[in-house]
């Protein structure tokens, strides 16, 4: 029973996924700052509000806080845009580099000359049209 658990923990795609999640709550901190501190400032520079948060709409004397929404999603938006600007697409282009070719396998099928279907090479009679296959 151990040894089944000891096995679990240990295998690599567990540790993998720990692994990524202390990073990942590392780099959040590193998001939510530049987010916050840094391109939340220029949108004020250019806009003149660096938050959205005082529009409130009010349905019978209940606020529905649609600003508070507003900052969530454009918060969204920069983090993925981030992300995706910053780490996904530099990493597909360098993993697309580093890939290598493959080279062809060769075809374990070979083509009958009466039919042109395709038959295993190992064949001496065609399985469509039962014509011999040198």
């Amino acid at each position: 029973m151990l040894k089944g658990f000891r096995d679990f923990i240990l295998r690599g795609n567990v540790v993998d996924l720990a692994v990524a999640v202390i990073i990942g709550a590392a780099f959040n901190a590193i998001v939510t700052s530049l987010v916050k501190d840094i391109l939340t400032q220029f949108i004020a520079a250019v806009v003149g509000k660096p938050d959205f948060s005082g529009i409130v709409f009010k349905l019978n004397g209940t606020p529905i806080l649609i600003g508070n929404f507003l900052n969530a999603a454009l918060s969204f938006l920069i983090v993925a845009s981030v992300v995706y600007f910053g780490i996904v697409l530099p990493l597909n282009t360098l993993l697309a580099r580093l890939k290598k070719p493959e080279p062809d396998a060769p075809s374990s099928m070979k083509t009958c000359p009466e039919c042109l279907s395709e038959i295993p090479l190992a064949a001496r009679r065609c399985a469509h049209c039962a014509q011999p296959v040198a």
